[in-house]
């Protein structure tokens, strides 16, 4: 058993520590630096990105919460645009029924007037006729009645008696 690999020789051992050593040396003085300063930048990148993250996680919360305050406020202008266009077509409404009333009543009220006026009119032709009819009725018996000269004497006569003078 006389591998070199297994029991290297003092020589062997020196030349390893000492090539160990002078690796070791350049690692600490251009590597270390350079690994720990990557790995200071990656550990930087990666809380940044955290930070980066929670603070879009909080903008997020918030603009969702803006979002949800903006719907609730669109909802309430939805109401109440919708109570205001139901109040205004109940007003509307109303004024047209009013209207129609008032025409319904002046309409009424017109052929109230009309019926008065015809009734009016109606008797006022009814007493002509029957005014007319009188007059003819009194001619005939007049032209009966005096007809006969005695008879008109006394006609005339009991008349003047009837009359009363102011």
């Amino acid at each position: 058993m006389n591998n070199p690999l297994v029991s290297p020789g003092l020589g062997v051992i020196v030349w390893m520590v000492i090539a160990f050593a002078i690796l070791v040396f350049i690692l600490m003085k251009w590597g270390w630096p350079v690994i720990l300063k990557a790995l200071d930048d990656r550990e930087k990148a990666i809380n940044d990105a955290l930070n980066v993250a929670e603070k879009t996680k909080e903008e997020m919360a918030q603009l969702k919460a803006h979002n949800e305050d903006l719907l609730k406020e669109a909802k309430l202008q939805r109401d109440e645009l919708l109570r205001n266009a139901r109040l205004t077509s109940e007003q509307i409404v109303e004024e047209a029924r009013q209207r129609a009333t008032a025409e319904a009543d002046r309409i009424v009220e017109n052929a109230r007037e009309n019926i008065n006026y015809e009734k009016l009119k109606a008797m006022h032709d009814l007493k002509n006729q029957i005014a007319n009819l009188s007059i003819e009725i009194a001619e005939k018996l007049v032209k009966t009645e005096l007809s006969d000269r005695e008879k008109a004497t006394d006609f005339v006569t009991r008349e003047l008696e009837n009359a009363k003078f102011n």
